[in-house]
C-alpha cells in the first residue's frame, strides 16, 4: 500500500518517526514534506498529499500539524478527499469504518507519538464496512 504523508513545522518530528515507523511496517511511503522545524504554511504540504489521494498516486494519507485542523481543512477542500481528524484510536477506526476517511489528521500537540503511530496503524488496517454507511458517504459530495 503507498501512503501520502505531509506536516507542517508543527507536526515535522513526528511526521519524521512515523515515516520510519511505517517503512517497518512495510509500507512505501511518500514524503511530502516539510522537511524540518522551521516554520511554514500548512496548505502548502496538505494539498499535495490530498492531491496523490485523490489522484490514485497513493492509496491513503497522513497529516500532522499542531491541532490537525488546519490540514483536514485544507485537505477537505479536495472533492474526493474525506480527511478526518483522530485523536483517539476508536476515531480513527471509525472514520475508516463509517466514513471511508483516506486521509487521517493528526493533532501532534495533543497526544503522545505512541498513539499517534497507533492510531496510523489502525488507520491504515481498518476496512470501510460500506453497507448502510455507503448511502451516507455518497452523499457528501457537493457534485
Amino acid at each position: 500500500m503507498k501512503i501520502a504523508i505531509g506536516s507542517d513545522h508543527a507536526g515535522f518530528e513526528y511526521k519524521s518517526q512515523l515515516i520510519v515507523f511505517l517503512q517497518e511496517l512495510g509500507y512505501d511511503v511518500k514524503d511530502f514534506g516539510t522537511h524540518s522545524l522551521d516554520s511554514v504554511d500548512y496548505p502548502d504540504f496538505a494539498h499535495p498529499v490530498a492531491s496523490s489521494v485523490e489522484n490514485g498516486e497513493n492509496t491513503l494519507g497522513i497529516l500532522v500539524c499542531g491541532s490537525a485542523n488546519g490540514v483536514a481543512i485544507t485537505a477537505n477542500k479536495h472533492q474526493g478527499i474525506r480527511a478526518a481528524i483522530a485523536w483517539q484510536n476508536e476515531i480513527a477506526a471509525l472514520a475508516r469504518q463509517h466514513n471511508n476517511a483516506n486521509i487521517v489528521c493528526i493533532p501532534a500537540r495533543f497526544i503522545d507519538i505512541e498513539l499517534a503511530k497507533k492510531i496510523t496503524e489502525t488507520f491504515l488496517t481498518t476496512e470501510f464496512e460500506g453497507g448502510r454507511h455507503a448511502n451516507r458517504v455518497g452523499k457528501i459530495a457537493c457534485a
